[in-house]
């Protein structure tokens, strides 16, 4: 494996055209509008876990189209103030998992709420738990081209409406401070969090890593591997939608969120990703609109930093929300 983008310097001033519908904004706020015509109705009880240092706790709440939304907040135990908080997405085919899968920001002293996306958790790791319940026309296998067809169906409509909810009903918790909550994910996960940075005006932080569904014409054009490649597919079948295609995938495109994201964000890139290529990446860092570090890994590919990229996120939340 070679880098095969563009160099590190190139990347530093990669500043692409990308395409931004006039009504996105328009779009958007609708659509939010249109689920918050549904109670956020949280429910929460206890799980059943061996873990004595951190609590667990069984979480849903009404997603996109009051669609319930499932996840794990884990906690430290014994702790009765406010906490600081960060919403975690998952990276593409994964789900919420077991409960204590993922204990180490309640172990740094986060409410750490972990949410399911819909219709996946079958690729990899422990399980899903939130069906999609939204029909579409003729798709490729995955997620990627789902209701491609209009971004009112497009399949990532919903996923991005239900991030801005979860993040609504981690601060309708007790014990969690409002004031106080990032976004973070790798992979899917990031470009779910470049997403709800840009539609959420009041975070905290942003984390996204190795973010996908960003600059997806240079992606599509650039990568050979999956989920990207699903789309290249779908086209190479539906060869006559390429521009119905490509105006849908805009008003999703983390370029476009991040030029509207105004947190404090850390990104992290592997230059030799070849799954979310670099330029994709820093295309949506160099528009992204609020204070922002990248986090480099030379010789990475799409795994990224992995545990030393979370030790990295760990402290430098800690030094944004001044915790000892």
């Amino acid at each position: 494996m070679a880098r095969t983008d563009y160099s590190l310097t190139e990347l530093a001033d990669y500043r692409p055209a990308v395409a931004e519908p006039e009504d996105f904004d328009t779009f958007w706020r609708n659509t939010l509008a249109e689920t918050d015509a549904f109670p956020l109705d949280v429910r929460l009880s206890a799980a059943d876990t061996p873990y004595q240092t951190v609590q667990i706790f069984d979480v849903s709440f009404a997603g996109f189209g009051g669609d319930r939304i499932n996840a794990w907040l884990a906690r430290p135990a014994g702790r009765r103030d406010d906490l600081p908080a960060l919403v975690e997405f998952l990276g593409y085919g994964g789900g919420r998992d077991v409960p204590g899968a993922n204990l180490e920001w309640a172990s740094a002293g986060y409410a750490h709420l972990l949410v399911d996306t819909r219709g996946q958790g079958s690729r990899w790791g422990g399980g899903g738990d939130t069906p999609d319940p939204h029909g579409s026309a003729p798709s490729a296998p995955g997620f990627m081209t789902r209701g491609i067809n209009s971004p009112e169906t497009y399949y990532y409509r919903r996923v991005f409406t239900d991030g801005v909810r979860a993040v609504a009903a981690l601060r309708s918790l007790d014990g969690v401070d409002a004031d106080r909550v990032a976004v973070h994910g790798v992979s899917q996960g990031g470009g779910i969090s470049l997403a709800v940075a840009g539609l959420v005006g009041d975070l905290a932080a942003v984390l996204p890593d190795v973010p996908f569904l960003c600059h997806f014409e240079r992606a599509v054009d650039f990568c050979e591997n999956d989920p990207y490649a699903e789309i290249t597919r779908y086209l190479a079948v539906h060869r006559d939608l390429v521009d119905q295609t490509f105006a849908t995938l805009a008003y999703f495109d983390g370029v476009n969120f991040a030029r509207r994201a105004a947190a404090p964000a850390l990104f992290s890139v592997g230059l030799m990703d070849q799954t979310t290529p670099p330029s994709t990446v820093y295309a949506a860092y160099n528009a992204y609109a609020g204070p922002k570090e990248m986090v480099v890994y030379r010789f990475n590919d799409h795994e990224g930093g992995k545990s030393h990229q979370r030790l990295n996120q760990v402290r430098w939340l800690g030094r944004l929300f001044s915790l000892s």
